[in-house]
């Protein structure tokens, strides 16, 4: 197994550094918080606050590099990365994908880089809140451009795989039309639905049960966070928020002329169950050659039909499933 170095250790930093070590790899990190990297030492981990000497260590032992760090702070890390470890393998575990492309290709060209995206987390941030077993049968993106090597692809995918995840190969842009519907829109309704409820003064918060707890649980993530990751993703959710706009204005219609909300809550009710029967569908395996001169392609095609690699065998194949 590759050695792993993680710069940022907060929830999905934090808990990639306790699976990774799990797994049996050398892990360590590092964190410009010094109370989260206090916490890791006291926990018996490998930390500290000097990201420099964490960098030049990855690039001795020819380490993976795993960016843990929002958005905001991205090209920071990147400038330190291109000092100290400019030919590292790199990969990134931040929700908004092209951003980070963008600024690998700019700030350190000569890094090794397949983006990464583990769907996964809580409202909790920094170290305490992490955990092990924060990966297990999660979705974890892996990003496949046309100028993807295939080689760090797979390493990046062997350390997700390690941590419990299955893989789905995107390119960059896909990736982030995709999760601002299903993760960035969310947040911004939650957003909405909590403020909307909270001016419902003490009667209104009294007698909030679940449909409210439920849709308003991701508006307790750190605000700066959701700001990161929804700032970040402008291009791909601007329009689908028009998207969800324009069917709330339809509502609005409906119910202001007919009295009638059948067209919006039916079509509701459609989409969550396309959503369970998605989880039920029976898989069907696939086998992806990553020596192919196709390869490429043909793990995009399988990422996009929501398909996941669950292991890589030593002959250079992606075995996979897609429903």
């Amino acid at each position: 197994m590759r050695d792993l170095c993680v710069i940022g250790l907060g929830l999905i930093g934090g808990s990639l550094v306790r699976a990774a070590s799990a797994a049996g790899r050398q892990v360590w990190g590092a964190t410009a918080a010094g109370s989260d990297a206090a916490a890791a030492v006291a926990d018996g981990f490998d930390a500290g606050t000097d990201v420099r000497a964490a960098l030049r260590r990855a690039a001795d032992r020819d380490a993976l590099v795993a960016l843990a760090v929002p958005l905001t702070e991205l090209d920071g890390v990147l400038r330190e990365v291109r000092r100290w470890a400019p030919r590292c393998l790199l990969t990134d575990v931040t929700s908004v994908k092209a951003p980070v492309l963008a600024a690998v290709r700019e700030i350190a060209p000569e890094a090794r880089f397949a983006g990464g995206h583990p769907m996964a987390g809580t409202t909790e941030s920094g170290w305490r809140a992490g955990n092990a077993t924060l990966f297990d049968g999660v979705a974890w993106v892996v990003g496949v451009e046309e100028d993807t090597e295939l080689a760090v692809w797979a390493e990046v995918t062997r350390l997700a795989l390690d941590v419990g995840a299955q893989v789905v190969p995107l390119p960059a842009a896909v990736h982030d039309e995709a999760v601002a519907r299903i993760s960035h829109l969310p947040h911004l309704f939650a957003a909405v639905l909590a403020s909307v409820g909270a001016q419902g003064g003490p009667l209104a918060m009294a007698l909030a049960a679940g449909s409210y707890t439920d849709g308003t649980r991701v508006a307790g993530t750190r605000p700066e966070l959701v700001r990161a990751m929804t700032e970040g993703n402008r291009e791909a959710l601007l329009p689908v928020l028009d998207e969800a706009l324009g069917q709330l204005g339809a509502m609005r219609g409906s119910l202001a002329s007919t009295g009638s909300l059948t067209a919006t809550i039916a079509a509701g009710h459609d989409g969550a169950q396309k959503f369970a029967r998605a989880r039920e569908a029976t898989p069907t395996g696939v086998r992806v050659s990553l020596t192919a001169p196709d390869a490429r392609e043909g793990l995009r095609a399988l990422g996009e039909r929501g398909g996941r690699i669950t292991a890589i065998t030593d002959e250079n194949t992606a075995i996979g499933e897609v429903s």
